[in-house]
């Protein structure tokens, strides 16, 4: 295994333990034990990223009902591609080479699963994605 490999193996969260199990599929094992250690991880950034997306679009997400709040988000992801894109390259850009090889197998469907698992991180964050407010 390369430095980079492990290097990226030893930073990230341990979230394998409780979510693996051995009657999954493969996607399901690889979104299990890469994608959402990977997510958790780039918690942060993800956030600032939606955040800076909303300020870009004069705000409007701040004014929003929760509800609306929610489709906002489900919309941003949904036909915005650049920023859709961006997310998900902040998540593959972590992969091991291995990990790559794997992802490019059967991209589509485990791009569906990421940008899933996205969007309800970002919605379980409305409150304080709304809390941190515009940044003009």
């Amino acid at each position: 295994m390369s430095s980079r490999d492990s290097s990226l193996k030893a930073i990230r969260l341990d979230l394998i333990s409780n979510t693996i199990k051995t009657d999954m599929s493969s996607e399901e094992y690889f979104q299990n034990s890469v994608l959402r250690p990977l997510i958790k991880f780039q918690n942060d950034l993800l956030i600032a990223a939606f955040l800076n997306f909303s300020n870009k679009y004069k705000n409007v997400f701040f004014e929003l009902s929760t509800e609306k709040k929610i489709t906002y988000i489900e919309n941003a992801l949904l036909k915005d591609s650049t920023f859709r894109n961006c997310l998900k390259d902040m998540i593959v850009g972590l992969f091991t080479v291995e990990e790559y090889n794997v992802y490019t197998l059967n991209a589509s469907a485990l791009n569906k699963r990421m940008v899933g698992i996205i969007k309800e991180r970002l919605i379980s964050h409305i409150q304080l994605l709304t809390e941190m407010g515009p940044t003009e």
